[in-house]
Order: structure tokens, then sequence, then C-alpha cells
């Protein structure tokens, strides 16, 4: 993918994501909801860094099986059954994104939701790359 990140300056500056991604390829990947399931099929980690950690390195794992990288990604849904507990640990949250995704940032958003599949489930992430 050649993505173009596109942040207009009379837009507040992103932290943590880009306002716009433009991206040209041949393939595109739909990434489906991704918790913190291990092979298993069981949610691991008890606090919200430590799901969405998980839930990342999973939605990281099949864009990988399918021939992509993180920096292939182009948009990436956020799915928080509690938006204040996400905004109190925004800042490990973008650690623990970095640590894994680097810093090419796609265009997100973040929603809070009742529940998710799982009940123990606290973050769920989505998306869609496009490859080269």
């Amino acid at each position: 993918m050649t993505p173009e990140r596109v942040n207009p300056p009379d837009l507040s500056p992103p932290a943590g994501f880009s306002h716009a991604v433009v991206a040209t390829g041949s393939r595109v990947v739909f990434l489906a909801g991704q918790t913190a399931l291990d092979a298993d099929g069981k949610v691991v980690g008890r606090t919200l860094p430590e799901q969405f950690e998980k839930a990342l390195a999973n939605l990281l794992a099949a864009l990988t099986a399918a021939g992509g990288t993180p920096a292939d990604l182009a948009r990436v849904t956020v799915y928080a059954t509690d938006i204040a507990a996400y905004r109190a640990h925004a800042r490990e949250l973008g650690r623990r994104w970095r640590s894994l995704a680097g810093r090419d940032y796609p265009a997100m958003a973040v929603v809070q939701v009742v529940r998710l599949w799982d009940e123990e489930a606290l973050v769920e992430l989505d998306g869609f790359a496009v490859l080269p």
C-alpha cells in the first residue's frame, strides 16, 4: 500500500490516529473484530490495557496471515465497554499500540458499547487494510 496520511491544519491535531488515510493498492483485507481471546477461546487479561494489547495482537496476527503489515492498516474501529476507562488509560494504550503497530496510525474511531460477545471482554478492534 502507498498510504498518505492526511491531517489538515484546520482540524485539531490528531493523537494516536490520522484524520484521513488515502490508500492505493491492489488488495483490501477486511479484519473481523478481535477481542483478547487466546488460542483456546478464553478472554485473557483483567485490565483494559492488557486486553487491548491482546486484541491488537490478534488483529495484527490476522493481518499478517493475510500478507499485510501494521503499516497497511487504513482503518481501525475500537469498541470499548467503558469510554471513561479508555480515556483514563489512553497514554498506556498508545504505548502498547506503538510497541506492536508502530507510529503509522490509521484512521480510527472509538465507540462505547454496552457489552461485547464475550461478557468479560472489555475491548474489541476491527478494521481494514490495503495491501500493495
